[in-house]
């Protein structure tokens, strides 16, 4: 049996805390949304994120592909760019 690459390597997606009917938290809603209602989503979000087996890999994975939106590893879009501009 053949294991892809990718599959190995995004493994650690299937332990992800944000997995299920939560993970809207993650990404803002299609309509817009107020800076209070946007800092409280993603206050729930980092929450699950602290609480997360895999938050360094998530991070990891984030930052290596420039991802540019939602909540991954406990980082937002800016708190992401800030971090690899530091690094």
């Amino acid at each position: 049996m053949a294991i892809s690459a990718v599959r190995v390597e995004n493994d650690w997606q299937l332990k992800a805390a944000c997995r299920g009917p939560q993970a809207a938290v993650f990404f803002p809603p299609p309509v817009t949304e107020r800076k209070d209602e946007k800092l409280e989503r993603e206050s729930r979000a980092k929450v699950i994120c602290g609480q997360c087996s895999v938050n360094d890999e998530c991070l990891d994975y984030a930052l290596r592909i420039r991802e540019q939106h939602g909540i991954w590893g406990g980082l937002n879009e800016a708190e992401r760019r800030q971090r690899m501009l530091a690094g």
